[in-house]
């Protein structure tokens, strides 16, 4: 058997043994999602309706930076919590309300705001090893100055994104994470946004979902890049990439398209290591290839739907949304490239050994990792 045989053989059966633990195996997904909360303020009080996983707050689970609540050292007394019934949960919450409440960043002006508990909606168990959504109810007063209203919570609790609630197609939402907030929301009003601030802002989410957070969609467009440094073959793999992942992205997030993480994440990392191997093994650019990218550039799209899809914007503000945020992506994409160029192939691509002792290499590299990937994501390591 060839080497190339061997390599695509390989390469075959990873990406149909993920297919099928993915399948088989829903359980393993753990998969960390933004909290959805919906932001009323009135004249005397804000209202906020929150839904999310109450287990990881419970479980005192810092979520900043990470992708899957098995990768904390609390994933034990995490998972366990899922398993507790309503009643239950709902009294491990309460307990912890009064220490979580501080990790609620609100504020009317300078003016910190305590926010009080209205209620909690727990459902009851389902799958144990999937996130059981809750709904959460809190409310604070306001100062009587008049002064606008900032939300948002820590760090530690996860990305969360925030609707303004009643406003229609120009009413405020947007991604917080990092501990950020939401711009200032006036009382008994709404912040009318139009479409060049939603634009910039989703080019700006877009961006950073590859770098720095998206590592790896990171290493999947390295993988392109270290195919070839000729352009030609470049565009035409990003540009295959490009239509495929907004393809999927606008339908998932309209909800046309709908695939577990626990079948999409594998997917992911095993076109990581199926790219790879196939720069080791070699080629001209042709139609397979970028038929490949095109595939995989599918399940990339279905990886960055949440982000809008969580956000539940209006249809003309789905689209600027949708734009930007593929604007971002491509620019992140740019950004990848143009630094692996600067760094690599304009001081070395010109040299006979730069395939051999670097190309090679790199994609050698990218594909253990990629398989890594693979593992952890089926078999929830």
């Amino acid at each position: 058997m060839s080497i190339r045989s061997f390599a695509v053989m390989t390469r075959n059966l990873l990406l149909i043994c993920a297919l099928s633990m993915g399948l088989l195996h829903p359980a393993q997904a753990h998969e960390v999602r933004p909290a959805v909360a919906d932001v009323e303020v009135g004249a005397d009080r804000v209202n906020i309706v929150i839904r999310l996983t109450l287990e990881p707050l419970v479980a005192g689970m810092s979520l900043a930076g990470l992708e899957d609540t098995n990768d904390s050292p609390l994933s034990g007394y995490h998972d366990r919590l899922r398993e507790m019934p309503p009643e239950a949960l709902d009294a491990a919450f309460r307990e912890a309300w009064p220490a979580l409440s501080e990790s609620f960043l609100l504020s009317a002006g300078e003016t910190p705001l305590t926010p009080g508990l209205i209620s909690v909606r727990i459902p009851e168990i389902g799958d144990t090893a999937l996130p059981r959504d809750s709904t959460l109810e809190i409310e604070a007063a306001l100062p009587d100055d008049g002064t606008p209203v900032t939300v948002g919570w820590a760090a530690g609790n996860g990305p969360l994104v925030i609707r303004q609630v009643g406003g229609g197609e120009t009413a405020y939402s947007a991604i917080l994470q990092g501990g950020d907030v939401s711009a200032p929301l006036p009382r008994e009003d709404l912040v009318n946004e139009g479409v060049w601030p939603v634009f910039s802002r989703y080019v700006v989410s877009g961006f950073e979902h590859i770098v720095p957070k998206g590592l790896d969609h990171i290493l999947f467009v390295l993988g392109l890049f270290f195919f070839s440094l000729h352009l030609r073959p470049l565009l035409f793999q990003v540009s295959a990439f490009t239509l495929a992942h907004t393809t999927t992205l606008a339908l998932a997030s309209l909800g046309i398209v709908s695939v577990p993480a626990s079948v999409v994440e594998p997917l992911i990392a095993a076109s990581i290591v199926y790219i790879a191997l196939e720069n080791i093994v070699g080629g001209r650019i042709g139609w397979a290839r970028i038929a490949v990218v095109f595939g995989f550039g599918l399940l990339h799209g279905l990886g960055f739907a949440s982000v809008l899809g969580d956000v539940g914007m209006e249809a003309g503000r789905f689209v600027t949304g949708l734009i930007g945020f593929n604007v971002g992506v491509e620019f992140g994409q740019l950004a990848v490239i143009l630094v692996a160029f600067l760094l690599v192939g304009l001081p070395f691509g010109q040299q006979s050994w730069y395939r051999g002792v670097i190309a090679i290499p790199a994609s050698a590299a990218i594909a253990l990792v990629g398989a890594w990937w693979t593992l952890q994501r089926v078999l929830g390591l």
